[in-house]
């Protein structure tokens, strides 16, 4: 951090420079925000205290993925919804790498959970008679284990790659959080490469789950066609 790095603080532009947008925005965010930690801390809640679903892989899934969900929009919305009543919409560096690590993790991990509860349904529905020796709780431990491994160490190596880049310039970020891609635009050198492998690394990820996702619900669909 102590490289050419003259950056101290950034300016979010957000989504509007119109104050009354700003109004919207702050009413909008700020009860979409706590109806995501209400209704995900429920049911993570409603999840580990009763015991006859805790025993579940299924709701045991959905447990971590609402978890993960309330954790990503904590990482980015109360940002968003101070800076929407605030003339000087500040950010530390400090806190701009930590949102971007956090935003990183938490959707990464969640993505990764989604597919884990795809393929769950797959074997619930293809295997029903395997279902209680394949989906164990050593399986579900490990997925859940990779999950958060498997992120944790992308996210670490995206900011491993940000804390040597060198912020001479601008400070203004053209966006309403602090995202990898935009920082790229203020740095003071040729961030053409890693740019490319910026969009490279996130495509692959969404790309691969998406995939994932569509082959197991297209061979849950084939599997209640042939079994009607």
């Amino acid at each position: 951090m102590k490289n050419q790095n003259f950056t101290t603080e950034f300016v979010l532009l957000g989504l509007s420079q119109n104050p009354t947008v700003q109004k919207i925005v702050f009413g909008v965010f700020l009860w979409v925000y706590i109806a995501t930690i209400v209704g995900n801390m429920l049911i993570v809640v409603t999840i580990f205290c009763s015991p006859a679903l805790l025993v579940s892989p299924m709701y045991y899934f959905l447990a971590v993925l609402s978890f993960l969900d309330a954790c990503f929009s904590s990482a980015i919305t109360p940002t968003k919804i101070v800076d929407s009543i605030c003339e000087r919409k500040m950010i530390s560096y400090e806190g701009c790498m930590i949102q971007l690590f956090a935003e990183h993790l938490f959707g990464g991990a969640e993505m990764i959970i989604l597919t884990v509860m795809v393929y769950d349904h797959y074997v619930v529905i293809c295997k029903p008679l395997h279902y209680s020796s394949i989906m164990n709780w050593r399986l579900c431990g490990i997925l859940v284990g990779v999950s958060w491994t498997g992120r944790f160490l992308n996210s670490i190596i995206q900011i491993l790659f940000t804390f040597h880049l060198p912020f001479c310039g601008s400070n203004v970020i053209d966006h309403f959080m602090c995202d990898l891609y935009p920082l790229l635009g203020l740095t003071c050198t040729d961030t053409h490469i890693l740019g490319l492998l910026v969009i490279a690394n996130s495509g692959l990820i969404c790309i691969i789950n998406f995939s994932l996702l569509l082959v197991s619900y297209g061979v849950i669909l084939f599997s209640l066609r042939t079994q009607c």
